[in-house]
């Protein structure tokens, strides 16, 4: 049964909202998230050159994603949205809540990645945009991490065990770039536990739901209810 027929009209009112970016990796593994706590939420897709009014009184900033609860609470960083909706509710224990040490070593791969993969990411994209000559190093700078992640998916078929936590779905969106880059030699990389990682949420329902494509808000203004 869906969301639409289960929530009342008040209770959509009293609805967080999330403005987001389909293809933004922090978008989307809010929504990933948001989609694995099976807690609802008001969602308000947009494009960056036209950015609603009522997001930039809640977070002046303008970048996405933002969640504006029922109380006025204006949350403004991915990580930040992942852990407020799991810690609502997390059916699937994604935050390891009986096993603190690998929690803390979950969210210490995470913020690894937050604050020195991105921008090794990012070098790496421009290399390729722009056809640069250190293309080759940028995408070495990259595989640093990268096989952090491979030797983690030579132990289990997640990163932490053999069911999924915070890290894999914050990960996700980023690795998903990575791939993307040069996707030739990422398909003939020494990187099989990567690759099967990956593939098996690319195709999974929970992905295709979490990338649906959707009315631009400010020209539908009409409030989606994710997930649906």
């Amino acid at each position: 049964m869906s969301w639409k027929k289960r929530i009342t009209m008040n209770e959509i009112i009293d609805l967080p909202v999330l403005y987001s970016l389909r293809n933004c990796p922090f978008a989307m593994r809010a929504r990933i998230a948001i989609y694995k706590s099976q807690q609802p939420i008001l969602l308000r897709d947009l494009v960056l050159s036209d950015k609603p009014a009522e997001m930039l009184t809640a977070s002046p900033k303008g970048t996405v994603p933002v969640i504006v609860t029922s109380t006025g609470q204006v949350i403004e960083e991915s990580y930040e949205v992942m852990l407020w909706a799991l810690s609502r509710n997390d059916p699937d224990d994604l935050l390891f809540a009986a096993d603190e040490e690998t929690f803390k070593n979950i969210l210490a791969l995470i913020y690894r990645f937050d604050s020195e993969f991105k921008s090794c990411l990012e070098n790496y994209k421009c290399a390729k945009r722009y056809s640069e000559s250190n293309l080759t190093e940028c995408r070495q700078a990259c595989e640093v991490y990268v096989q952090q992640l491979e030797l983690l998916l030579s132990e289990h078929e997640f990163l932490f065990a053999d069911r999924e936590s915070l890290a894999d779905i914050a990960l996700l969106p980023f690795i998903r770039q990575f791939a993307r880059v040069e996707r030739q030699w990422y398909l003939q990389s020494p990187y099989p536990h990567v690759r099967a990682w990956l593939n098996a949420y690319l195709q999974s329902k929970m992905f295709s739901k979490v990338m649906t494509k959707y009315p631009l808000w400010l020209e539908s203004r009409q409030d989606v209810i994710f997930p649906d």
